[in-house]
């Protein structure tokens, strides 16, 4: 191994990867990229290389995974959070090839790499940038769900909400760039694939119009409290979306995260629980992802100790206010009215409907501060699902 150091690295962990390319043997053909975090089965590249035996084949991408779970309340949590994404929407994806390339545990062909212009530095999440840029190209990925490598979770609540927000931020970095092919009629991108990427960030953007609806939701009853005569709560239809698109959602993901992810009602309400705890992180990412163009990547701490949980708090300080906000509401409305009419009780129910995720974050942030005995997940088994060839390989 080769291991280099550079300060004032330009275009993000686009920069530093373009600079380790450069430092690659010229003769390789195949480059992987995993975090420092991980440790990876000696399987790994016996198991996806001869999958580039098509020549269409760009990227093979191996689940993003993680041996930590055990460790606290928060990890347990956010284990089931992740995991999920990786047993269902990647599966689903892989059958349109329209997956999500990762900034880890994947292998992409070096010379489909250097024809798209290999990572773009104006993009905070280079990595699903990239393999959008190769589906353009008209070449394939492929996701193997077998587990072969495992790194390292984030260990606090901040971290995880710094991350989650990079993210989201970095896919309007990129539906903006990319949206003649998203969304122009001379695009190379299949309909399957438009639809993916596209309805993969439509709940992003609900998180977005949740967090314009809870502020003004606040705003208009606070009015209904103080002025009723001039101002009063809106139709049944309209406070009956919220509810009813929460319940759908909700059903929807305990289902699936039961049938596939395997691990019970507790793992799939966990999964509810702090994926909601991010809605509010998420609605401000893609707002400032869409007004916004140049906000620098931030660098997910690992291995990191608890914090009290007067800091956990502060970590979700804005989600705390919100809940408090909307509890003030909801008691305002109450006594304004006693809440006997269908329009009262429907809006009442759209109040504590928008409280449920401010909840969660609150819950998630308090939950990060609890240490458990340290129990690192089991190492899987890495059986190969191809035979491996007889390769000479230069990495």
């Amino acid at each position: 191994f080769r291991f280099y150091h550079y300060d004032n690295v330009k275009g993000f962990k686009a920069g530093a990867l373009n600079i380790a390319l450069d430092l690659t043997d010229p003769t390789a053909e195949l480059i992987g990229v995993i975090d420092s975090d991980y440790q990876v089965s000696p399987e790994w590249l016996k198991t996806v290389v001869p999958v580039f035996a098509d020549a269409k084949v760009a990227v093979v991408q191996a689940p993003q995974d993680y041996r930590d779970a055990g460790e606290s309340l928060f990890k347990t949590l956010c284990y089931e959070e992740y995991i999920a994404f990786f047993r269902v929407g990647m599966v689903e994806r892989n059958e349109h090839n329209a997956i999500i390339q990762h900034g880890t545990m994947c292998v992409i062909r070096r010379s489909t790499l250097e024809q798209v212009g290999r990572w773009a530095e104006w993009c905070i999440t280079e990595d699903t940038e990239l393999g959008l840029r190769l589906f353009e190209a008209g070449y394939a990925a492929h996701y193997m769900p077998v587990s072969m490598g495992r790194g390292l979770m984030p260990d606090t609540y901040d971290a995880y909400k710094s991350q989650r927000y990079r993210w989201v931020y970095g896919a309007m970095q990129i539906m903006k760039r990319h949206s003649p092919q998203l969304f122009g009629r001379h695009s190379t991108l299949t309909l399957a694939q438009r639809y993916h990427f596209v309805a993969g960030w439509l709940p992003w953007m609900a998180d977005a119009f949740s967090v314009i609806f809870g502020i003004l939701a606040l705003v208009w009853s606070a009015a209904v409290a103080v002025d009723p005569k001039h101002f009063d709560v809106p139709l049944t239809a309209l406070s009956g979306v919220a509810p009813t698109l929460f319940l759908v959602k909700t059903v929807k993901t305990v289902w699936l995260h039961r049938a596939k992810v395997g691990s019970g009602y507790i793992g799939a309400l966990a999964a509810v629980v702090t994926g909601l705890s991010l809605s509010f992180t998420v609605g401000r990412g893609v707002l400032a992802g869409i007004l916004t163009s140049s906000q620098p990547f931030l660098r997910t701490p690992k291995c990191e100790g608890t914090v009290p949980w007067t800091r956990a708090i502060r970590i979700a300080a804005a989600e705390t206010a919100m809940l408090a906000g909307t509890v003030v509401a909801i008691i305002a409305v109450g006594l304004r009215s006693q809440v006997d009419d269908p329009a009262e009780i429907a809006w009442v129910a759209a109040l504590f409907i928008l409280a449920v995720p401010y909840a969660c974050a609150v819950f998630v942030a308090l939950g990060s501060t609890i240490k458990l005995r340290t129990r690192h997940a089991p190492a899987p088994d890495m059986t190969p699902v191809f035979p491996s060839p007889n390769l000479d390989m230069a990495a």
